[in-house]
């Protein structure tokens, strides 16, 4: 009686005991592991930033599972209770290895993104590995994510049937889900038509819509766009195969900026010119490329006056083009005030030739 209720008790309490035991001490020292190895790889890397810790708890998860199933391998069970804990455990494998190999795709972004700072002067080729890498791992992870799902619904008997009998009807099933699901196609088409041609990449200056911005964002179903003012514009991905619009950065960062002025015609181009020169020179946002003054136009009131400046990036070239249109106003209004465009005092008067005007008021 007493040895018969004492291996009842050590097959009821002391085997799952044991078991929970064992996956907790697993569980904390593949965290003391862990921290020894990640500490290990900080020292050897110049990128200290990389967040490894993304990878402990599925890495944990991962080695509990490992210690369980070879737990189980040993118990002694009844048939059912034992199906039941090895499709359990099956399950729960093969959502900690997609969440490993997802967590373990972050890291690898994050060290990629490091080693390839954004914040550089020339960043074109930074830009582009950035754009890649990013949109890889959206890709990847939706792919882990649909051969996850469909590994576990496998696992059910009821499931796997179903699957065969679509299988077995997959013409008609591909015709009508191809129409249900055109658009999620073509969307997911074009951003991976992106991240392969990389018309944009992160970090990229466009205008879209009259509206200028930098991307902030390249998802594999809409692009984020930084406004100046800190606005955020969403664009379907799409938009960027179907539509034409202007990448400012695409091959290089370096952009040509235009400052246009309307004046007398007694202005002294010349003069005018050397100030130009004088003011860009003494700005260090000038890149050291460019600086020229035209006349584009003239009419029978004023003439075109176009400054073109080069700068570094679009930033330097804002900046630098409103600090030479301040440095030429303030110097045409002091040094030849005449220049400036001015209407004679019989027009602003309303007055016309031959004294016609002051008949007409008098």
């Amino acid at each position: 009686m007493n040895a018969a209720f004492w291996e009842s008790l050590s097959q009821v309490s002391i085997i799952p005991v044991f078991i929970v035991a064992f996956a907790v001490v697993l569980f904390f020292t593949a965290k003391t592991l862990l921290r020894g190895v990640f500490a290990r790889l900080r020292s050897s890397i110049r990128e200290s930033g990389v967040p490894f810790e993304l990878m402990v708890l599925p890495f944990r998860l991962l080695a509990v599972l490992i210690a369980l199933a070879a737990v189980l391998h040993e118990l002694q069970l009844s048939l059912n209770v034992r199906e039941y804990l090895e499709h359990a455990h099956q399950i729960a494998s093969i959502i900690a290895v997609a969440w490993f190999f997802m967590r373990l795709f972050s890291v690898f972004e994050q060290f990629t993104l490091q080693r390839y700072p954004l914040n550089v002067r020339d960043n074109v080729s930074a830009r582009k590995v950035a754009t890649n890498v990013t949109l890889l791992r959206k890709i990847l992870n939706v792919l882990l994510v649909v051969i996850a799902v469909s590994s576990v619904l496998m696992t059910f008997e009821t499931v796997r049937q179903i699957g065969l009998s679509i299988l077995a009807s997959a013409g008609v099933a591909g015709v009508i889900l191809g129409f249900a699901a055109q658009k999620s196609i073509a969307t997911l088409i074009a951003g991976i038509q992106i991240a392969l041609t990389q018309p944009i990449r992160v970090d990229d200056i466009v205008v879209v819509e009259k509206e200028g911005g930098r991307i902030e964002e390249i998802s594999l179903t809409y692009v984020v766009v930084r406004l100046w003012d800190q606005r955020r514009l969403i664009v379907p991905i799409t938009w960027f195969i179907d539509r034409p619009f202007e990448n400012w950065t695409r091959s290089s960062a370096e952009l040509l900026g235009t400052v246009f002025f309307y004046a007398d015609y007694a202005i002294p181009i010349d003069i005018l010119r050397q100030e130009l020169e004088r003011i860009v020179r003494s700005s260090s946002l000038w890149d050291g490329r460019v600086v020229k003054m035209h006349v584009t136009n003239a009419t029978e009131k004023v003439v075109e006056i176009r400054a073109l400046i080069s700068a570094a990036n679009s930033s330097d070239s804002f900046e630098l083009r409103c600090f030479v249109r301040e440095q030429l106003i303030e110097f045409i209004r002091i040094n030849y005030p005449g220049g400036l465009p001015k209407e004679s005092l019989a027009e602003e008067n309303g007055a016309l030739p031959g004294g016609e005007g002051k008949d007409m008021q008098g």
